[in-house]
């Protein structure tokens, strides 16, 4: 007799072989993700075939981006939902059973928490030197910043992401009645000043008009970052601002006005502005008496929130970050001869789970010794009663 279709669905569900699969494919994605940091760097790697949902594939001369593969966070949510059903299934509900229980809900917590981090877990960078004040960080990812510089108490920030950049085509600036043409993107080329030898610069406004601009592979190495370059029209209103040259190695202030307003054009790092702005007060670069081995790095910082009319002194140091509105400060690097401290910011809305996870882990050890130890205390007393 055939089985209903709700049996044989949770008969697959609660499947050993879904369990073997579904491992056997991780560890395939865990080869892939190793084979493609040679082009894409560890973190770019990481992102396309373990936080992925899917694993996309760019066809070649075209936009379009097909998916191939399911990637390691749909195989981990589907192998998260096989051990929990199989435990729902297979392990007996009772009170003897229940340190187990505790023990299991523990290992599912772990896991959860590791996927929670590896899919919504964001990393960024706040690179702050002694007297600075900032109000932002950083991430990997780079935005063209148009910056309403009209006012002189404050700027007005558009950002357009680099991904649409890499799209072309034309852009509206939203709250702005300007127009972005992309000419030309480069996620990773090499700047020089232009020689005899090179062809006419697209950019005829700018310094760009005497930069020549080489297209280069993406770097591979994760302590390196792209030299991207893009050449973009301003338009509004109708009237065209001619080609300016953006890129995140330029210095030089890319700028227009239309109809009394200043815009500055800005490839830079994406920012996230906060509700709050740190201080580097001092970084202090610790080393052992007569050595230059290191000892110590720590920044002292001033937190304030005038939203929460908070302020104060927090001294930052390896393995003690500032846990703060949901973001970690880590103590990371440094520079500039000892004046300059970088931070690196996590964002883990699931950081605790690990944590609860091994409390559980270790209440259920406990508790399953514990009902073990009862009753094997009960069997010597009823055989020294016999």
């Amino acid at each position: 007799m055939t089985k209903p279709l709700t049996a044989r669905a949770w008969d697959a569900i609660t499947s050993l072989k879904l369990t073997i699969a579904c491992l056997a494919f991780l560890m395939v994605l865990v080869v892939l993700c190793t084979l493609a940091q040679v082009e894409l760097g560890t973190f770019g790697a990481v992102s396309k075939y373990i936080k992925s949902f899917l694993v996309w594939w760019d066809v070649p001369g075209t936009l379009w981006s097909i998916p191939v593969l399911p990637g390691g966070a749909l195989v981990g949510v589907v192998l998260a939902v096989n051990l929990v059903s199989a435990q729902a299934r297979r392990l007996e509900l009772s009170w003897k059973k229940s340190g187990i229980w505790i023990i299991h809900a523990g290992l599912i917590l772990l896991i959860a928490g590791e996927f929670v981090a590896s899919v919504f877990q964001v990393e960024s960078q706040m690179a702050i030197e002694e007297g600075q004040t900032l109000n932002y960080i950083e991430g990997r990812d780079l935005e063209l910043a148009v910056i309403d510089v009209t006012d002189p108490a404050f700027d007005d920030v558009y950002s357009i992401p680099e991904s649409r950049l890499a799209g072309g085509g034309t852009i509206g600036v939203p709250g702005t009645p300007v127009f972005l043409r992309v000419k030309a993107f480069y996620r990773n080329a090499e700047l020089a000043p232009r020689g005899p030898q090179d062809p006419p610069s697209p950019a005829d406004r700018g310094v760009g008009a005497s930069i020549a601009v080489r297209p280069m592979p993406p770097v591979s190495r994760d302590d390196r970052v792209n030299q991207t370059a893009a050449f973009v029209e301003p338009v509004a209103g109708g009237r065209s601002y001619g080609t300016w040259l953006a890129s995140n190695v330029l210095g030089a202030p890319q700028s227009f006005t239309h109809e009394g307003r200043t815009y500055v054009l800005a490839l830079r790092p994406r920012r996230q502005y906060l509700p709050y702005a740190v201080t580097l007060k001092k970084f202090s670069h610790d080393v052992y008496a007569g050595t230059d081995i290191p000892k110590n790095f720590s920044s002292l910082v001033h937190l304030s929130n005038p939203s929460r009319g908070e302020q104060r002194d927090v001294l930052i140091y390896m393995n003690q970050p500032l846990r703060y509105d949901g973001k970690a400060f880590y103590q990371a690097s440094f520079g500039k001869n000892d004046t300059l401290s970088v931070l690196q910011v996590v964002e883990n809305p699931g950081w605790l789970l690990p944590y609860v996870s091994c409390v559980l882990v270790t209440l259920g050890l406990l508790v399953h010794f514990a009902i073990a130890l009862r009753r094997s205390s009960r069997r010597r007393q009823g055989v020294q009663e016999a």
